[in-house]
């Protein structure tokens, strides 16, 4: 990227140059050479920055390099001091950037290691920077959390159905969205509160109705099952009789608490925000009825990392033939279109993020409330075209051959009923196929993609095409790792080893799907279309993460909650980044970490490879141990208290 492209991706509004070509010289911003060696206290090395923005009391240095190196980090440095020394107080983000490629480096405050941004691969809009030094990040979460509940409060007083509650949230907040970015704002203030009520309550409760239907017939144009989509929310939304019955007074009320106790804190072009947006859509779940709250919604960090670990980017199609409320997509999504910018002049850039919205992301829903869910939550990303079907997966292998995914992202039911499930997946399952529970736990959705993968491969073998793979990251129950037990469990992992290869296995906390599933859980992650063993005899070796701990926290009425640290970084993405190292480098740590060859009929979960890590036990941890097996052997009746 040129300095051009990166002047205009952060902000050209925001640059601030003091002398010719562009560049920035705190001689210059000083005064003379003397004043700055004074402010500094040191004569200055170096002085003339190549790049400089600033917005409020946030500065970005940018010290360009056609090819940077370790060395490049001191000169970034001395620039970092002299931004100090003249400008104290001022938050700092200091960016080394490549010009032959697109390759950058990102600090904030301090060039260090404990200040390096591993995250920060892309330059990224002035905005973006400033928001890392906002505080009360945890707080911001928290209150979608209390806001939500207050929400399904005021729901329910209106009288809206339960079940439609969630449908009939996002659809507004599509409508509130469209709002905002018409009216110009800013930030959402109590000017705009004031505006939009008065605009509100000049209407009546029919023509609030035909303004929302009017935003989803625009962001519904072009898509391949746009009737659909409008007659699903137009049924249980928009002519829902309760909902026909609410008067202009109660519309006001609603959309304004959305507006400003919701949306508020939801910045949907970011990854922060779109992480913020997917736990309201979890947390107001929980409030539904009965089946909702027996789903397990993925949380959004672990979607997040899944993203991570199957390499997702602006080059790859993505799927979810399981997709809920649409939290692998919308996260999916909002990488991609991220990554649509890195290299890249604006205009083509925004070719690409048509490219992505359009053509690169698919999902496939078949019950009819998290349809209508994942459909609003992706609108309100920004998907023009929204290619989620409503259907079976089962249904829709052309579906999903005409997509050609590159990965595959899903959670699938744990307890699907068999009936739902072709008889060609059942014929060894006994008394099982006519049971209430899918006896395989989830793994029968896997066989299903080895199979349409597999199709897939024989058709381009027949066009004298290269066979294709296909990255496959899917969360399953730990007793299909386990799966010693099962006879029809342990076949499908054969089964899946012979066609497919078993990359990893991440154990994952114990209460991940808190509050709605109890479900353990752990996250397997495949290579469809490459045999586990290779045809010279070579068996791929596996690594298994033991992730038991992702620094959240359960609180009461809220859920689990991400935690951070006195700097207000998350102490989440510290680990999810010490996880991501662990997989990538096949580095096996004791009590974290292991690698093994397995066979279908083996464990496929970290604990039965992994060694203790002995040197972080303590007299205490040993005494512990001894008092709860002596518990148990009271509460057997084994021995007796004395």
């Amino acid at each position: 990227m040129d300095r051009t492209a990166m002047i205009n991706t952060i902000g050209i509004d925001y640059h601030t140059p003091n002398i010719e070509g562009g560049e920035y010289s705190y001689v210059q911003a000083a005064g003379s050479k003397d004043n700055l060696l004074k402010a500094l206290g040191r004569n200055p090395e170096h002085f003339k920055l190549d790049i400089r923005f600033e917005y409020g009391d946030v500065v970005v240095l940018i010290e360009t390099k056609q090819r940077f190196t370790k060395k490049d980090e001191k000169q970034l440095n001395d620039y970092l001091q002299e931004e100090i020394a003249l400008n104290y107080g001022k938050k700092i983000v200091a960016i080394l950037a490549n010009t032959k490629n697109d390759k950058i480096k990102v600090w904030q405050s301090e060039i260090d290691e404990e200040h390096f941004l591993e995250d920060e691969t892309v330059l990224d809009r002035m905005e973006h920077y400033v928001r890392l030094f906002e505080v009360n990040k945890q707080n911001d979460r928290e209150k979608v959390l209390k806001n939500t509940s207050d929400l399904n409060t005021l729901l329910h007083k209106m009288d809206i159905d339960e079940k439609k509650r969630s449908q009939f949230v996002g659809t507004t907040l599509l409508y509130i969205k469209d709002m905002v970015v018409r009216s110009g704002a800013k930030s959402i203030d109590a000017k705009l509160e004031e505006k939009f009520k008065d605009i509100w309550s000049s209407l009546n409760s029919e023509a609030i109705r035909g303004a929302i239907k009017g935003v989803l017939d625009d962001l519904l144009d072009g898509s391949e099952n746009k009737s659909k989509k409008i007659e699903l929310l137009q049924r249980n939304v928009l002519n829902d009789q309760k909902v026909r019955k609410l008067s202009t007074t109660n519309w006001v009320d609603i959309l304004d608490f959305i507006l400003m106790k919701i949306y508020k804190y939801i910045d949907a072009d970011s990854s922060e925000g779109q992480d913020i947006l997917n736990l309201f859509f979890i947390a107001f779940n929980k409030y539904t009825g009965k089946k909702d709250k027996n789903q397990a919604f993925t949380p959004d960090h672990i979607t997040e990392f899944m993203c991570r670990v199957a390499e997702v980017d602006r080059t790859k199609v993505v799927m979810d033939i399981t997709c809920g409320s649409g939290s692998f997509l919308v996260q999916a999504m909002v990488k991609e279109l991220t990554d649509c910018s890195r290299g890249k002049k604006e205009e083509e850039a925004k070719a690409l993020r048509k490219e992505v919205t359009s053509s690169h992301i698919y999902g496939i829903e078949n019950e009819e409330v998290a349809y209508g869910l994942a459909t609003t939550n992706m609108l309100i990303h920004g998907d023009g075209n929204s290619n989620i079907k409503f259907a079976s997966c089962f249904e829709c292998e052309n579906f999903i051959i005409d997509a050609n995914p590159d990965i595959i992202l899903m959670n699938p039911p744990y307890n699907a009923k068999p009936k739902e499930i072709p008889e060609r997946y059942k014929k060894n399952w006994g008394n099982s196929k006519n049971g209430k529970e899918d006896p395989t736990k989830g793994m029968v959705f896997i066989h299903f993609l080895s199979d349409v993968v597999e199709k897939m491969n024989n058709q381009r073998e027949k066009d004298n095409l290269p066979r294709k793979t296909v990255k496959l990251a899917v969360l399953l129950p730990v007793s299909t790792a386990i799966g010693s037990k099962s006879k029809i469990i342990a076949d499908e992992k054969a089964f899946m080893l012979e066609h497919n290869t078993l990359d990893a296995v991440f154990t994952l906390p114990d209460d991940v799907f808190h509050p709605g599933a109890s479900v353990s859980a752990c996250c397997m992650v495949f290579t469809l279309g490459k045999p586990h063993k290779l045809p010279d005899g070579t068996v791929n070796e596996t690594f298994f993460g033991y992730f038991k701990n992702d620094g959240f926290k359960k609180k009461k009425n809220l859920g689990r909650v991400e935690q951070f640290d006195n700097n207000n970084q998350s102490i989440w993405k510290r680990i999810e980044s010490e996880w991501l190292t662990l997989y990538r480098n096949k580095k096996v740590v004791d009590g974290l970490s292991a690698t093994a060859v397995v066979s279908g009929e083996e464990e496929w979960l970290c604990e039965a490879y992994m060694r203790t890590d002995f040197s972080t036990l303590k007299e205490e941890d040993f005494q512990k141990s001894l008092n709860e097996y002596l518990a148990y052997l009271v509460k057997e009746g084994r021995i007796y208290e004395s």
